[in-house]
């Protein structure tokens, strides 16, 4: 299944504004010159991840105690799932470019 690069970018940077977070700036730091700039994209969408999850078994507790609507609880899960769905794209485009890079001819 073909990924649009920039459509995981904007996941992810929906996932961030949801999150109250900001996305590295453009440029150096986003590119890995400096600051870590993919790692802590990384570390950011990780993190989202969890707490998305978090949010989504808080709710399902909330719903089984009855202080809750069905439709919170949906919408927690489907937050998760996109946050899962989004590290999980990211982590195959990674790994397929590593793949691309060992199998160069020198």
């Amino acid at each position: 299944m073909p990924v649009n690069p920039s459509a995981v970018v904007n996941a992810y940077a929906n996932a961030a504004k949801l999150a109250g977070q900001a996305m590295p700036a453009r440029g150096g730091e986003a590119a890995g010159l400096g600051g870590g700039g993919f790692a802590d994209l990384v570390k950011s969408a990780i993190e989202n991840a969890s707490t998305t999850g978090n949010a989504a078994e808080t709710k399902a507790a909330e719903l089984a105690a009855g202080k809750t609507d069905v439709v919170d609880l949906v919408t927690a899960v489907a937050e998760t799932e996109v946050a899962i769905q989004s590290m999980v794209t990211v982590r195959d485009r990674v790994i397929s470019a590593y793949h691309d890079i060992i199998n160069m001819p020198i």
